[in-house]
């Protein structure tokens, strides 16, 4: 899992806005961040921030477009998924949008299947909710957290309902010039 969080431990504000990130980052933080999503093989995230990430990707410019138009994408969703608009479906680069893996059964199940296959690592990438589900299915392999320095004081947390305590061991950590400290955690 890949995420940014708030110093107090938010990922977003309680209207899901997340314009704080653009204000704490940096060269190298930004850099980091890539190098994360350029890794995997697969890109999963849920049906909210699929349907908003899907028409943005395939025309945008900078150092993450590449990444997340050419890596292959599965998306979850509990309440059906309607798929995309026919622009992207069009676009070259809106190819690994258009042939997103839909998963709408149970979780663990699809991540367990998901996982069996061969290939790089599985990266997910999105909202408070789905990394909540996902961390409560107990097979996040790894943490990759961006820690911003910024207190929100409110807002949506991914660590929240957590039936036991989850225990991690910290395997890296990277501090930036504006503050940013990047930890990844093993399981």
């Amino acid at each position: 899992m890949k995420m940014s969080v708030s110093l107090d431990g938010f990922v977003a504000d309680f209207n899901d806005q997340k314009d704080w990130l653009f204000k704490t980052g940096d060269e190298q933080s930004l850099e980091w961040s890539v190098d994360k999503i350029r890794q995997a093989g697969l890109i999963i995230m849920g049906r909210k921030s699929f349907e908003t990430m899907a028409p943005y990707w395939p025309t945008a410019t900078g150092p993450f477009a590449k990444p997340m138009n050419e890596i292959s994408k599965a998306v979850f969703t509990q309440k059906g998924f309607a798929g995309i608009q026919r622009s992207v479906e069009q676009s070259p680069a809106g190819a690994s949008w258009t042939e997103a893996r839909i998963f709408d059964g149970d979780l663990a199940e699809a991540i367990r299947e998901l996982k069996a296959e061969p290939g790089k690592p599985i990266v997910a990438l999105g909202g408070a909710g789905f990394m909540q589900s996902l961390i409560a299915t107990g097979l996040i392999d790894e943490y990759h957290l961006a820690i911003h320095p910024v207190a929100l004081g409110s807002g949506l947390q991914i660590f929240t309902g957590l039936k036991i305590p989850l225990y991690l061991k910290l395997g890296e950590v990277k501090i930036f010039p504006k503050g940013i400290v990047a930890k990844t955690y093993h399981v």
